[in-house]
Order: structure tokens, then sequence, then C-alpha cells
């Protein structure tokens, strides 16, 4: 198999980019894309370490992302696996990039900067969540230093029909599934899936 390996070999194939892909590319938050990122309830973290890259995906139940300023954007750390995986790379790495999606749109905003990790109290109480037992604050923030931030090509989500078809989960694997099959059979799969809705319902933040 013959392989591409010079970005001149790239141009050739691909030609010159539009107008609209040029200078669509901001190193701010405009209007515009403050309020794609207001009305984003998900993202996609993507980051980079020693080990190589990282894609964790983020959600919330409002904006996923709090602007601080027009080149600052904060995002709380909400209970997850504990593997720690973007956090890690943010400490060896500051390099991240976002995706934002909104249901129902086929847009799609991208960020790239840099990022760090607080814990500062003031600010992680802007995050505060009342439960039913008690309240409930992000044990970390990324603060994201936006360099560029600009819309995605609409194709790919439109191809892919992702909000217009019914999901046909019915032939999925399960994560206990998965497991089970990551284990040669020796985790309880079967429990695992049977305990997780009410155990996610207990830890959501």
């Amino acid at each position: 198999m013959d392989y591409i390996n010079s970005i001149d070999e790239l141009e050739a194939l691909y030609g010159t980019p539009g107008e609209a892909s040029i200078i669509k590319v901001v190193n701010k938050i405009t209007p515009g894309y403050r309020k794609w990122i207001n009305q984003s309830k998900f993202c996609i973290i993507s980051t980079v370490g020693p080990e190589g890259t990282d894609a964790s995906p983020r959600g919330d139940e409002n904006a996923v992302a709090l602007e601080l300023d027009e080149q600052t954007l904060a995002i709380p750390d909400w209970r997850g696996n504990n593997r720690m995986d973007s956090l890690r790379n943010i400490i060896r790495d500051e390099r991240i990039s976002l995706m934002f999606f909104v249901h129902g749109s086929n847009n799609v905003i991208r960020l790239n900067g840099k990022a760090k990790i607080t814990t500062d109290e003031a600010l992680s109480a802007k995050f505060e969540r009342k439960t039913s037992n008690s309240s409930v604050r992000p044990r970390s923030i990324i603060i994201i230093k936006v360099e560029e931030i600009y819309s995605q090509c609409a194709r790919a989500l439109m191809r892919s029909r992702i909000w217009q078809e019914d999901p046909n989960l019915a032939n999925l694997p399960t994560i206990g599934d998965l497991l089970k099959d990551a284990t040669e059979g020796e985790f309880d799969g079967t429990t695992y899936d049977k305990e997780w809705s009410a155990r996610a319902a207990k830890t959501m933040w």
C-alpha cells in the first residue's frame, strides 16, 4: 500500500481551501461562537501525553463550559471512572482541543488551546449542584485558554444522519459485555449491567 508522506503531495491531492474555511478561524470567543458554546451541553475533549492521545466526552445539564472571558473557558470535572486520562495529559502537556455539539444541529464548533487544572474555591462554587441529600462541587476544573476557534463543515453529521435516524441499540453489546470480553469471561458483566443505572443515578455529580 502506498502512503502520502509529504505536505506537497497532500495539497496536490486536495487543492486550495475555500475562503470561508480560512476566515472562520478566530482567536477569541465572538458573539456567534458564544451563543453556540452557551447552548452546547456536550463536548469532546482531546489531549495528548507521553503515552499518546486521548479523547473524552464531557456533558452537563446546562452549558458544558463556562466562559470566564472572551479567551478563557472553564469545564468542571464531574464524576467519572477516575482514570484521569485527560487530566494526566494536561498536567504534562497543555495542548487541548474541543468539539462542541448541540443536539439536532449538524454544525460543530472546534476549539484549540492550552489547558490547566485548578481547584479554586470561588470558581468551584459557580458549578455547585444541589442533590437530594447535599450539595456537591467538581473536584477540579479545567481552564482553557483559547488559541483558535472555528466551525466544522456539517457534511460528516449530515452523512451519518445522526439526529434523523432512530438508533438501533438492540444489537449493541452492553458495557458489561465489553468488560466480560476484555477479561475473557472472568468479569461478571450481567451483574454490572443490572446495577449500573442505580449506581450512576447515585453518583452523577
